[in-house]
């Protein structure tokens, strides 16, 4: 029967995440606003269905948290058995690292971010979050 041996391994601390700046921030919200209000509310909002069995979307809306930007979607659930009236959704994430570039992911069905494009600009992530069947909410 063989033993392991233990040893002692050099673990360095992870690199820090970037700080967001302010002027990144507020460029970011404006644009993902404007994505919003001008593209994505006409896509996706639409009059509450006859049946009221089914989730629908009554909102989009944007939100930053620490270096993590999200596009959130407010269902209304309507049916019987519905344990809240409304529920939030976030579907798809920028992770800001550094230099006006980012990590654009969407939401799995098993609850995990996947990382569709590491490393792009604003104007790609945006493009995508318009365009790629991936970011539907």
């Amino acid at each position: 029967m063989s033993k392991t041996r233990k040893m002692w391994v050099y673990n360095p601390p992870k690199s820090p995440t970037p700080k967001v700046p302010e002027r990144v921030k507020a460029e970011v919200q404006t644009k993902a606003d404007q994505l919003i209000e001008t593209v994505l509310k006409p896509k996706h909002i639409q009059p509450p269905p006859e049946d009221n069995d089914f989730n629908y979307i009554v909102d989009l809306f944007s939100k930053w948290y620490r270096h993590y930007f999200y596009f959130c979607a407010k269902y209304c659930s309507p049916g019987p058995n519905a344990i809240a009236p409304f529920f939030e959704i976030k579907f798809a994430r920028l992770e800001y690292v550094g230099d006006n570039r980012f990590h654009l992911s969407f939401m799995r069905h098993t609850d995990e971010w996947a990382q569709l494009y590491p490393n792009v600009s604003l104007d790609e992530c945006l493009a995508a979050v318009k365009d790629d069947p991936w970011f539907i909410p």
